[in-house]
């Protein structure tokens, strides 16, 4: 199913002719080596562009990258375009090894010129390219001033570019008829010695068709895993073969599907790509079987705001909710195919976190749910939609290990996420299914451990909550988006009691012009959300000595009416609260505290 999508989103990227044709890819090339019609070295041409802080290469289109690793990875090279070590013999470091291994790397990239070449005489550009490497004399090279910046990129990526052409030398015609006559592929295993084994013919279980089987799949490597990583693999004499077979022949794909997946999938995890977010560690594509808004805004939707496009987020959601108004069919109207694909790193493979398949319709109508549930109550200066990490940030604590597989990034921090947690959110918002209770759990720990419940984790806990009211039909009353005085849930009227405690303990800090090292959320928060009999008796006597410390008689009295109206029917403060009602006590705090800060206005 996901390498049907992928292929069919590879046919739909060729009719657009946005995608490298078989055989190609895109690849950035950050220095184009320009020559003369003779052979003779023009210059050095830098392709990158400044992109916020960083310079960024340009991409293009050149013969596939070619697998090579282990001892003898140097007598692979790709055609026409390589690193400095193949096409300059140029060191990645001065010790003598790396001085060796750069040589051989050359020769092997002349010898693969030299032989391309003997195929494709009349090709004036190559030719010229096979003379500037005879002459071997790379001085000029190295004394170019855009060199050294050059030299500093490891692994900086070059190619040929004949003056006054608009093409790159490994696009000529030649090239692409050698490539289509299938001498130029050499995808090969990293353990075999011997390339030479025949094709084998077999039946594709992506496309249908009988047609020769590709043994490996091209890498399609994510952040985190490495750079050989692929989606489907299988590991060479490990007991992962079945009837005799060797590797990707466990799991047949004809080579010209494995071609079309894997590049469409790498279309998507370029560095550039719009289609693309990070969901805690998993890497997560998007696409549509057709051109589509959605596309375009998704990553925004669950992304974070840039620096300088604050509203990013809000504008994106903005999307689901107004395009009638703009006078256009609704996304939740329509019903083009629409699918995401969670991918995360997994030792030398990589794993599927979470796949949903789907219509744009169905698509948008979850993600509005989602974003319904989790509208509360906040300040004016506060974005009225939370991105994802943000949610996902609120209910872990900060870490600066780099080794940590389920980090978390927002505004400049990493935070330790539960395993699995981010993956299961996010399945539950695209197939608007009840929330996992582990993001509850985590949510109201943190408010226990930091006692401070913040806008992220008020809007995620109410979410939780009402999603499951809403599909466990509980006889609990839903959880608004602001208070709800008519609300008589337990967890939740304690939590507005605990907020207006709080709040005549800060007015009779007010009155006496000092502030307040620490309040009664600092030292009894956790007790008082989880064991209420254990603080709340305290807290009342301790608020009748705050009250007799009130010059504002008349706050006073105002205060005493409110702790009379949430108390009203209750006659004991219970010895636990489950984890559902601390969350409603956190609602319920949180509820309180907007109300006390608010302005009221009257007519």
């Amino acid at each position: 199913m996901i390498l049907q999508a992928l292929a069919s989103y590879y046919e739909r990227l060729a009719a657009e002719n946005s995608v490298a044709p078989e055989g190609f890819k895109r690849v950035e090339i950050p220095f184009l080596v320009i020559l003369s019609h003779q052979g003779g070295f023009v210059g050095l041409q830098d392709t990158r562009t400044l992109s916020g802080r960083k310079l960024v290469a340009r991409t293009f289109i050149v013969p596939e990258q070619r697998e090579r690793s282990g001892s003898k990875a140097w007598q692979t090279t790709n055609l026409l375009w390589d690193h400095y070590g193949y096409v300059f013999g140029w060191p990645k470091s001065e010790s003598e090894n790396d001085k060796e291994m750069a040589r051989k790397q050359h020769e092997t990239f002349v010898a693969e010129v030299k032989k391309f070449y003997a195929t494709c005489p009349e090709d004036a550009e190559v030719g010229a390219v096979g003379r500037f490497l005879e002459f071997e004399n790379f001085d000029a090279v190295f004394n170019h001033p855009s060199w050294k910046s050059c030299a500093k990129i490891p692994g900086c990526n070059l190619t040929f570019q004949v003056e006054g052409q608009v093409k790159l030398v490994c696009q000529s015609e030649s090239v692409k008829g050698f490539i289509a006559s299938g001498a130029g592929a050499s995808v090969k295993d990293e353990e075999e010695e011997d390339g030479s084994l025949p094709d084998i013919e077999g039946f594709c279980l992506v496309t249908g068709q009988v047609g020769p089987v590709a043994r490996l799949h091209p890498r399609t490597p994510i952040s985190g895993a490495k750079s050989n990583a692929k989606i489907v693999s299988f590991q060479k004499n490990m007991g992962f073969d079945s009837y005799g077979k060797l590797q990707s022949y466990n799991a047949p794909t004809s080579k010209k599907a494995a071609f079309a997946y894997t590049t469409a999938l790498n279309e998507m995890l370029a560095k550039n790509s719009r289609q693309k977010l990070f969901v805690g560690d998993a890497t997560t594509v998007f696409w549509a079987e057709k051109k589509n808004e959605i596309e375009d805004v998704f990553a925004d939707i669950f992304g974070e705001s840039a620096k300088e496009n604050p509203d990013q987020v809000t504008k994106a959601v903005r999307v689901l909710y107004e395009a009638p108004k703009a006078g256009v069919l609704p996304l939740t109207d329509d019903h083009s195919r629409f699918h995401v694909l969670g991918l995360a790193p997994n030792a030398a493979r990589i794993a599927v976190r979470f796949w949903h398949a789907g219509t744009v319709g169905e698509m948008a109508s979850n993600i509005r749910d989602h974003f319904d549930d989790m509208t509360i109550v906040h300040a004016d200066y506060q974005t009225p939609y939370c991105s994802l990490n943000e949610l996902l940030a609120a209910t872990a604590t900060e870490t600066k290990d780099p080794k940590k597989t389920n980090r978390v990034y927002f505004r400049g921090k990493y935070y330790d996420v539960e395993p699995n947690l981010a993956g299961n959110f996010m399945k539950a918002i695209l197939a608007d299914t009840p929330y996992p209770q582990t993001l509850l759990a985590a949510a109201i720990r943190r408010c226990r451990a930091e006692r401070e419940i913040t806008y992220p984790r008020a809007a995620l806990i109410k979410a939780v909550l009402t999603r499951a009211a809403r599909f466990y039909q509980h006889s609990e009353k839903e959880v608004g988006m602001a208070l709800d005085t008519g609300n008589t849930n337990i967890g939740y009227r304690l939590g507005r009691l605990f907020a207006t405690l709080e709040k005549i303990q800060e007015d009779v800090s007010r009155e006496e012009g000092r502030e307040l090292n620490t309040t009664i959320r600092d030292r009894f928060y956790g007790g008082a959300s989880s064991t209420p009999v254990t603080a709340f008796p305290y807290l009342i006597k301790l608020k009748n000595h705050h009250l007799s410390k009130l010059k504002n008689k008349g706050l006073a009295v105002k205060r005493e009416i409110l702790i009379g109206e949430i108390m009203d029917g209750v006659i004991d403060f219970p010895t636990h609260l489950t984890l559902q009602d601390q969350g409603r006590f956190a609602v319920g705090y949180y509820h309180q505290r907007q109300t006390f800060f608010t302005k009221h206005e009257t007519n």
